[in-house]
């Protein structure tokens, strides 16, 4: 009955890949709004103004959404190892444990306890006090980025490690090695800009859709304002930074670089770089190419050449095949070569889109609320973030394939042996269920906020007695319920 081409590693793949993407869409949104909201209240401490004050709550809301909506998916993406992946958990265990213990027990701790206090402790503290809850609660994020990301580089380029024999397994030897990782450390900033980009661009968009209604114009312009000023640097750091990943990657994994660019041939001193491209049989039958702007991005040179995934297939086998092994090491090209593509060409919308939303905002000017298709092209850009986080989540994992942990497992030794097709599916459907309504229960929540407006922060904290009530309530004091 389930005989329909579904198969074990199949599903077990594309649930892992279904639980990231869901994951990934809310973590960096996640860690970039913490910092957004903290350089909020901090211009509110510098500057006295009320409604900075009012920024920092009003999408702070938002940010809780966004956290608690993280940490769920979190959780359920936790449940891969051990249910779909207890190989990889048993090769693996020895370095994957160490990271994910200290992101769990010191990072997150660390964020989830300063969270509370600035919820709750709004009025009670001094401004600046009550700001460094938030400052403290958004490093405690990027440090659960940080740890998380040492476990993903390992998978990358394995380092500090000893092979068991006997077990099959790795044994970690070095943790110093672990968290020096040279791909953490190109890896990381990307990332962490990446996060930055992300929040930044959604708050101005949800800024720019309530502008086009002129509705508290001057609460929105200086939320658009700190944002694209933060998207605009985040933008710059992600080029810079992508740049760097890309170009420690013709070394490390000649495979992924190949792939990304369209290469199958080794290129020449001309270095023409494919901007569209057809492939079939692991050849290109078309393309558009410009001349050297390949080496201009690789090698920043006019001169140079870069392997091929030919050449660089017949070195993969020549190392990893034994005993007559015929596997052949060819990643998804397409996958690569327009996900690359369409995170280059959104960097660059990134950035002229800041510079022309700063100019039209500037100060003293109304050309923001007399540029309503510009107001458009904002709003409309809420979305673009998410999807080229998840480019660059394909471009990471699928650029490795057919490894788990490069060089050292594969993804077809690394599936449960006792899992089957039917719970497969089952939790498949399960998941995405779960997902779905998770995605859509953020979307109506952040929805609710922005219909509800900035007069909705106009409380005491998160609570909704008004500020101006003669008596404030505890909401831990006994009765409190009652006396409202």
């Amino acid at each position: 009955m389930l005989n329909v081409g579904l198969s074990m590693l199949g599903l077990s793949r594309f649930q892992f890949a279904m639980t990231t993407v869901f994951h990934f869409f809310f973590v960096p949104f996640s860690i970039g709004l913490a910092f957004i909201v903290a350089i909020m209240e901090t211009c509110y401490v510098v500057t006295k103004d009320d409604t900075y004050k009012n920024m920092t709550k009003f999408w702070g809301k938002i940010f809780l959404y966004s956290f608690a909506v993280g940490v769920v998916t979190g959780i359920i993406q936790e449940f891969q190892f051990g249910m779909n992946w207890s190989d990889y958990s048993r090769f693996m265990g020895d370095i994957f444990g160490a990271p994910l213990a200290i992101e769990a027990l010191a990072a997150f701790f660390m964020e989830s306890t300063f969270i509370g206090l600035w919820m709750f402790t709004w009025d009670r503290f001094n401004k600046v006090v009550h700001c460094l809850f938030i400052w403290l609660t958004a490093f405690g994020s990027t440090l659960s980025a940080l740890w998380i990301l040492a476990a993903n580089s390992f998978m990358q380029n394995p380092v500090g490690y000893a092979m068991n024999a006997a077990q099959h397994k790795v044994e970690m030897t070095s943790f110093g090695a672990v968290i020096m990782n040279r791909q953490l450390w190109n890896e990381f900033p990307h990332v962490i800009f990446g996060a930055f980009l992300t929040a930044a661009f959604v708050v101005a968009g949800c800024s720019a859709w309530r502008l086009l209604k002129k509705d508290h114009e001057n609460f929105y312009r200086k939320s658009m304002k700190v944002t694209l000023i933060v998207g605009l640097i985040a933008c710059l750091g992600s080029i810079w930074s992508g740049d760097t990943q890309t170009r420690y990657l013709i070394n490390n994994q000649p495979m992924k670089y190949a792939a990304m660019e369209g290469l199958w041939k080794n290129s020449t001193q001309k270095g023409n770089w494919s901007v569209i491209q057809g492939t079939k049989n692991h050849k290109t039958t078309w393309s558009i190419e410009v001349p050297y702007v390949l080496n201009i991005l690789g090698h920043h040179s006019l001169n140079g050449t870069f392997k091929g995934q030919q050449q660089v297939n017949k070195e993969l086998k020549a190392k990893y095949n034994k005993n007559g092994e015929t596997r052949n090491y060819y990643v998804p090209t397409r996958t690569l070569f327009y996900s690359f593509r369409i995170m280059a060409v959104s960097a660059g919308l990134f950035a002229l889109v800041a510079i022309i939303g700063l100019w039209f905002n500037r100060k003293k000017s109304q050309s923001i609320m007399r540029q309503r298709w510009f107001l458009y092209v904002m709003g409309l850009m809420v979305w673009l973030p998410f999807i080229v986080n998840t480019c660059g989540w394909f471009v990471t994992e699928f650029g490795r394939y057919p490894w788990v942990v490069y060089g050292l497992l594969t993804i077809a030794d690394a599936v449960s042996p006792t899992s089957t097709v039917a719970s497969l599916l089952f939790t498949n459907i399960v998941y995405f269920l779960i997902f779905a309504s998770l995605g859509a229960v953020m979307i109506i929540l952040s929805h609710r906020v922005l219909k509800q407006g900035p007069d909705s922060v106009l409380t005491d904290g998160y609570s909704t007695k008004p500020q101006n009530s003669d008596k404030k309530v505890d909401p831990y004091e006994m009765g409190a319920a009652h006396n409202d």
